[in-house]
C-alpha cells in the first residue's frame, strides 16, 4: 500500500525518511488561509486536526493519504499563522517573549476518500524574555529559514536559544506526531512490527 504524504514540508520529509517509512509526496490542494478562516471558532487543537484532515482528503488519492497541520496558539487563546513579512516575524517572536505557548502538532489518515486515522499531540514551550538586539541578529540570520515557520522560529536551527523549557515531543514540534504515525503504519503492516 502507497503512502502519500500531503505536504511540500522539508522537515516532514526528512522524518518520514529518517524513520524508515516509504512514502511519495504530493503538495495538498487547499488554501489554507480560506480554511482557517472557514473554521474560526473551534479550539485550536480541533483547528490542526480539522486542517490536517482537509489536507489529506484534498488529494483524493489511491492508498493512504497523510496530512499533516500545526497550529501555535498563545497564552490568550489567540493563535499564530505563517509570518507573512520580517516584520510579522519580529511581532509574533516579541508576543511570545518571556511567555508560554502551546503548539498543536496534528495528523490525519485518509482512505478512499475516508479518514482512517488522526493524532494530536500539544507541546508547551516556555520562551525566554528576548532583547531587541538579538532578535534583530536572529532574523538577520534566520529569517528566511523561519519564514515558512508558524510563530516564526525552527527548533532545529538557532530557534533553540528562544526557549528556556520545552514539554513535550520534539517530532510534534517539527509537524507531526511521529510515535503515533509510526505505531498507526505498522498495524497497516507498511511498517514491519
Amino acid at each position: 500500500m502507497t503512502l502519500t504524504l500531503a505536504s511540500e514540508s522539508a522537515t516532514r520529509r526528512r522524518m518520514l525518511e529518517a524513520a524508515g517509512v516509504p512514502f511519495e509526496t504530493r503538495a495538498a490542494e487547499v488554501d489554507e488561509d480560506a480554511l482557517k478562516a472557514e473554521m474560526r471558532g473551534p479550539p485550536a487543537d480541533a483547528m490542526a486536526a480539522a486542517l490536517a484532515e482537509r489536507k489529506a482528503l484534498s488529494l483524493r488519492e489511491q492508498g493512504l493519504v497523510l496530512g499533516c497541520d500545526q497550529i501555535l496558539e498563545r497564552e490568550d487563546g489567540s493563535m499564530l499563522s505563517k509570518p507573512r513579512s520580517r516584520e510579522d516575524a519580529l511581532a509574533q517572536l516579541k508576543s511570545l517573549s518571556g511567555r508560554t505557548h502551546r503548539l498543536h502538532s496534528a495528523a490525519a489518515i485518509v482512505e478512499n476518500s475516508k479518514t482512517v486515522w488522526r493524532a494530536t499531540e500539544t507541546v508547551a514551550l516556555a520562551m525566554r524574555p528576548l532583547s531587541e538586539a538579538f532578535l534583530g541578529d536572529y532574523l538577520d540570520r534566520e529569517y528566511e529559514a523561519i519564514r515558512w515557520s508558524v510563530g516564526g522560529y525552527r527548533i532545529e536551527g538557532l530557534g533553540a536559544q528562544l526557549f528556556e523549557r520545552i514539554e513535550g515531543s520534539h517530532f510534534a514540534i517539527l509537524g507531526l506526531p511521529l510515535l503515533p504515525l509510526l505505531a498507526y503504519l505498522r498495524e497497516r503492516g507498511i511498517l514491519a512490527r
